[in-house]
């Protein structure tokens, strides 16, 4: 089948070559002009814009959205929309927020065009080993994108889950369960540099996924982090969030269902991006009013409260 696929950065232009080597079509159609030589070489074809790529993907047409969530993703469904016709398929296999796919589904339903959420993991090793495809939307538009769904995914990787929104929600489910082990991982592997023993992380990495209870493809990572940079020395201990923890946390907390797991390991993320926590300062400085303890100078520059009443940013806050 053919394929439109908009935008082709790390994941998306991984996806596409996936799609070719499995005998599909694929037109690309990227903000930058760097991926379509890849493509291109690969069997592909790139569009110079969108009315392009719509001329170029027969109907029903299925065109494969990977942008960022947020506005990105809200424009070019709203211009896919006006353009498309009746029984054509968006897929959005972006990181949105299911609130907002079940609202652009419903728009798109009012024209008679399909619109699947597809959560995707697999990161930047998908194109090897394949990704795990989550599928909101109507039966009818996933058997459309069926052809395409089997040869991005490896066996037993992609489901129908469920309608509007599902695959989203499957998806920031996925995300919140995995800051949670990564922060215990984070965690264990703490304890074990200050332990006092001369443990090798790497070796520790690998021996654990041999049969261990906490073998995962996760520590299989951490075991090359560790062979690459055994101190992970040249890594900055500043982690971002893209929003899923966000989300799940929100919906935990209206559907009372207790996440306390999800809430400190955001938090962990959080504070990882201060150079200096005001709430940290406020405890020594308590400290040394009561007790008379020890205090230790300011040697960066302070996040908090500042001086005019207002905040020093803490960190970048995306989606």
């Amino acid at each position: 089948m053919t394929i439109g696929l908009i935008g082709l950065g790390r994941m998306g232009k991984n996806m596409a070559l996936r799609l070719l080597a499995g005998g599909h079509h694929v037109v690309g159609l990227n903000r930058s002009p760097e991926p379509y030589a890849e493509l291109i070489a690969a069997g592909g074809a790139s569009a110079g814009d969108l009315d392009d790529l719509l001329g170029q993907v027969q109907a029903p047409r299925v065109l494969w959205c990977m942008v960022p969530s947020g506005l990105p993703t809200e424009t070019l469904v709203a211009e896919l929309i006006s353009r498309l016709s009746p029984g054509d398929v968006i897929v959005d296999g972006g990181n949105s927020n299911f609130h907002d796919s079940v609202r652009r589904a419903g728009l798109a339903a009012a024209r008679d065009i399909h619109f699947l959420d597809a959560g995707t993991s697999g990161g930047i090793w998908g194109r090897t080993v394949g990704y795990c495809l989550m599928v909101g939307g109507s039966a009818e538009a996933f058997a459309i994108v069926q052809p395409a769904l089997a040869t991005l995914a490896p066996p037993d990787g992609y489901q129908h889950v469920g309608a509007s929104g599902a695959g989203h929600y499957a998806k920031m489910v996925h995300n919140a369960i995995e800051y949670g082990m990564m922060q215990a991982y984070g965690e264990g592997f703490e304890l074990l540099s200050v332990s006092g023993y001369d443990f090798d992380l790497e070796k520790l990495s690998h021996l654990w996924n041999q049969g261990s209870v906490v073998r995962s493809w996760l520590l299989e990572l951490a075991e090359r982090a560790f062979a690459a940079d055994p101190g992970l020395a040249t890594l900055s201990d500043h982690v971002d969030d893209s929003g899923e923890g966000r989300w799940t946390l929100i919906e935990s907390i209206d559907k009372a269902v207790p996440m306390p797991v999800l809430a400190l390991a955001l938090q962990a993320r959080f504070r990882s991006r201060q150079d200096s926590s005001f709430s940290g300062r406020v405890l020594a400085a308590l400290r040394r009013e009561f007790g008379g303890h020890a205090v230790q100078p300011t040697v960066a520059t302070p996040v908090g409260p500042a001086s005019d009443g207002s905040s020093h940013p803490t960190g970048d806050q995306k989606k």
